[in-house]
């Protein structure tokens, strides 16, 4: 079974990472677009996680995502025509994905959609756009869950569908073992919430951001606050930056690795995120997590039904009332992940052997 695997962000790492280090090397190439906003900090996490040096990378400098995904298509092209796989796996929903899946396409190379049937019926995502144009693009498409499924049903998708929990929760499994170990980030204490946001939708509108981060200072909770390099820009630009810094309640860090990452997860009271990664993430048994959805959608809808998660919203009242409720009572219940027990990996290769 020759594989190619394309890649180009840090989730699509981690979530990949359990595949890759599963399939035969001589017969798989990885292949790192180099999406990511920082080309070697994510070269520095593929070898973090210990995986080999891709077989092929490349440098997408920074542009509109139209210009970036035809620069994709440009370099994959010349690649996977040289390589000839039997199926292009990637993962999730990328410019790197939509890139790989058009590719591949117009190669007639089968596409292995991992990740596949996620829906925020948000068309204000960019990833939304991404992942339903890959599905229908898609041979072979790994659903999550049982919702992601009926998604791709209702589409009328014309690949064949497998449901198989999310490698999010294999890669938790494995790597969560090790993380306190390997994780350079030095925690004091454990009465803190846990605040991510990276969204364009969120980050990039001057109304919404300063309505969240109003909210989470008025909320007089200690917050750690690992700044998306994206997300420290945008703070700049709309004067929010300062306040942050004079605010006693606000620990800023630098965007931080997979196990410090990890390590915050662990130790925090609950999340409060834009992340879908980390809706997931949270469910794994090694964290178990309260989540704050700060979207108005949500494409992880499991997450909420079983109640680890909460949508909030956008604005200030829904958010802050949100983490009022969550401060006094941040439990979830004693249930299991519903993206699965760490298993997905070995059912995705018994699909991808007995269908190629």
């Amino acid at each position: 079974m020759k594989t190619a695997i394309v890649l180009g962000t840090r989730p699509e790492i981690i979530k990949l990472s359990p595949l890759i280090k599963q399939l035969n090397k001589k017969s798989t190439s990885v292949i790192f677009s180099g999406q990511h906003y920082d080309y070697n900090m994510s070269i520095n996490f593929i070898n973090q996680l210990g995986l080999s040096k891709p077989n092929y990378s490349m440098k997408i400098p920074p542009a509109k995502p139209s210009l970036q995904i035809s620069e994709i298509i440009k370099k994959l092209s010349k690649i996977l025509e040289k390589e000839k796989p039997e199926t292009v796996i990637v993962q999730g929903d990328t410019n790197t994905v939509l890139a790989a899946g058009i590719v591949s396409l117009k190669l007639n190379i089968p596409v292995s959609h991992i990740e596949s049937g996620l829906r925020s019926n948000d068309w204000r995502m960019p990833e939304e756009h991404n992942r339903i144009i890959v599905d229908h693009f898609s041979d072979f498409l790994f659903a999550p869950t049982q919702t992601n499924k009926q998604n791709l049903i209702s589409e009328k998708v014309h690949g064949k569908i497998f449901v198989t929990g999310n490698t999010v929760i294999d890669a938790i499994n494995q790597f969560s073992k090790i993380s306190k170990k390997q994780s350079k980030l030095i925690i004091e204490n454990d009465n803190y919430v846990l605040l991510t946001l990276h969204r364009s939708e969120n980050v990039d509108d001057k109304q919404v951001l300063s309505s969240i981060i109003k909210a989470i200072l008025d909320s007089n909770q200690k917050f750690i606050f690992p700044v998306h390099p994206r997300t420290q820009k945008q703070l700049h630009a709309f004067n929010l930056d300062t306040k942050l810094k004079n605010s006693k309640n606000i620990l800023l860090l630098n965007s931080v690795g997979y196990f410090e990452m990890l390590e915050l997860m662990k130790n925090c009271q609950y999340i409060v995120t834009d992340s879908g990664g980390i809706q997931e993430e949270a469910t794994a048994s090694s964290i178990k997590k309260k989540v704050i959805v700060v979207r108005k959608t949500t494409d992880r809808p499991e997450s909420v039904l079983e109640g680890f998660s909460e949508i909030a919203g956008i604005t200030y009242n829904g958010i802050l009332k949100s983490l009022r409720k969550t401060t006094k009572n941040p439990s979830i219940p004693k249930k299991k992940s519903p993206y699965g027990d760490g298993n997905s990996t070995k059912i995705i290769l018994q699909h991808l052997k007995k269908n190629l």
